[in-house]
């Protein structure tokens, strides 16, 4: 041992200076543990949305590009850390080595999902993701990583499928929070009308189910294609769909108010940049708009609803809240319309 651990991961930066690790340029992905570490074998990551997107399009859908990008970031910097999006994922696999003084109560053989992100996550790739064709967000892959004794881990359910389990737990974040704030105003004697843009997508999805379940009183989805609205509205997650580009404030707001806004509370859950104005605008006075996208600017949200004077409260969904793993599962069981969406996404 060289220093003395801490639960952060702070002994395993290696900048000159002293940063998180999810701020750190490169972290040592030595496999030998600290006390309260634990080391997972990986079998899968699962590349977030955003990411995935930056990298399929900066390289022209060429899957073997791709495939290089993400074995040469890991490489480089000891983690997963799109250096354009800033943004990384999470992985599956099974705990290999348990330290003495972890606190995460995971034993030897269990198969996890890591609930931080792999840009705080020490990972080494062993197999030259040899099985992977740079062509999904999920990625198969052999290999280890490390994780600290501030870090959260799920045991994966024995009743669901891998991919399944790996893909509702990427964004379990988002239906919790969510769940949390609909509750609030429900609390307070309101069914807020909900506005997910994006909620064609996995954690738009389950945002939609969640507020469902939390007693919001109108749901509106926003979506991009056709295609994607059929296979919402099939799904019955929302009570009016629309599709527009939320890229356009003026036409998101007006779509949103079409189907029975403004909004209560917006949820944001889209992998594309641009979308911060017409969140705000599409939110009542006094409302709540929860971004959950790694590609917002959050200077541009703020800026941008102090311009067009706008009265909302904006919240940073960080992708832990308690209880979020067994919530997000729980409506994936529950809920036919969001199971089909994730199968059909999977497929």
């Amino acid at each position: 041992m060289i220093q003395q651990s801490d639960p952060t991961g702070l002994h395993r930066v290696l900048d000159d200076f002293r940063v998180l690790p999810q701020a750190a340029r490169r972290l040592d992905t030595r496999p030998e543990l600290w006390p309260d570490e634990v080391r997972i074998r990986v079998e899968r990551l699962n590349l977030d949305a955003a990411s995935f997107r930056q990298l399929e399009q900066q390289h022209e859908g060429d899957g073997g590009a791709v495939r290089d990008a993400v074995l040469g970031i890991v490489a480089d910097r000891g983690k997963m850390q799109n250096p354009v999006t800033g943004s990384g994922g999470m992985l599956i696999g099974t705990v290999e080595e348990v330290g003495p003084e972890s606190p995460l109560g995971l034993k030897v053989g269990q198969r996890v999902a890591t609930l931080v992100s792999l840009t705080l996550t020490p990972l080494v790739i062993t197999d030259g993701l040899a099985d992977w064709d740079g062509r999904s967000e999920q990625v198969p892959c052999a290999g280890y990583a490390v994780l600290f004794g501030r870090s959260i881990a799920a045991v994966l359910p024995d009743d669901l499928p891998t991919g399944l389990s790996l893909a509702v737990m990427d964004v379990c974040g988002a239906p919790a929070l969510t769940s949390r704030v609909v509750s609030q105003y429900v609390d307070r004697g309101s069914a807020p009308r909900v506005a997910v843009i994006g909620g064609g997508g996995k954690s738009g999805s389950l945002a939609l189910a969640a507020a469902r379940a939390a007693g919001a009183g109108r749901l509106v989805g926003v979506v991009p294609t056709e295609r994607e609205a059929a296979s919402l509205e099939g799904a019955g997650l929302a009570d009016a769909v629309v599709v527009t580009d939320a890229r356009d404030p003026i036409a998101l707001r007006d779509s949103v108010a079409a189907a029975g806004g403004p909004a209560d509370v917006t949820v944001v859950c889209v992998d594309v940049p641009g979308c911060e104005g017409g969140a705000v605008l599409s939110t009542a006075d006094g409302g709540t708009v929860i971004f959950f996208s790694m590609a917002t600017s959050f200077s541009a949200a703020a800026l941008g609803a102090e311009g067009v004077a706008a009265d909302v409260t904006m919240l940073v969904g960080n992708g832990y809240v308690p209880g979020h793993a067994a919530l997000a599962l729980d409506l994936l069981r529950t809920d036919a319309g969001v199971r089909r969406l994730f199968e059909e996404r999977l497929a």
